[in-house]
């Protein structure tokens, strides 16, 4: 049976899914910075906020999918426009209620390719988790 369909969609799972995506790449990210392995060099620190997502994302994916058990891919895209709508808001709240300066750190296109990768990341852990949560693995054995 196909389960890719969105009324398999569970906002709640893909919420907390998000949550904890983000609470791992925070952690890592905060284990990095109190071990001294970032604040150094920019192209070192970009590229471990890139692992941090990776990882976090997937993890966050892997418990989505084993949890919500159907659509899978669906869930994991949903965490990455979660991305984007928690981003849409922050600048929304920052811009109109706060009036502090926008955030001009990241480019349009390097903030397209993250949402693309924490996508790919969180599509990843949910199809993980959905084979483990069915098939007690993630052998391939059809």
């Amino acid at each position: 049976m196909h389960t890719e369909h969105l009324r398999n969609v569970r906002a709640a799972w893909v919420a907390a899914g998000w949550l904890v995506a983000v609470a791992v790449a925070s952690l890592i990210l905060l284990v990095l910075a109190g071990l001294g392995l970032t604040g150094a060099d920019p192209a070192t620190d970009a590229l471990w906020a890139v692992v941090a997502l990776v990882i976090g994302f997937w993890l966050g994916g892997f418990f989505t999918g084993f949890r919500a058990i159907d659509a899978p891919i669906l869930h994991g895209i949903a965490i990455g426009i979660t991305s984007l709508v928690a981003w849409f808001l922050i600048n929304l709240i920052i811009d109109l209620l706060l009036e502090l300066a926008p955030w001009s750190a990241l480019t349009p296109t390097t903030t397209a390719a993250l949402l693309l990768v924490q996508m790919m990341a969180a599509v990843a852990g949910c199809w993980v988790g959905h084979r483990v949560a069915l098939r007690g693995g993630v052998e391939l054995s059809e």
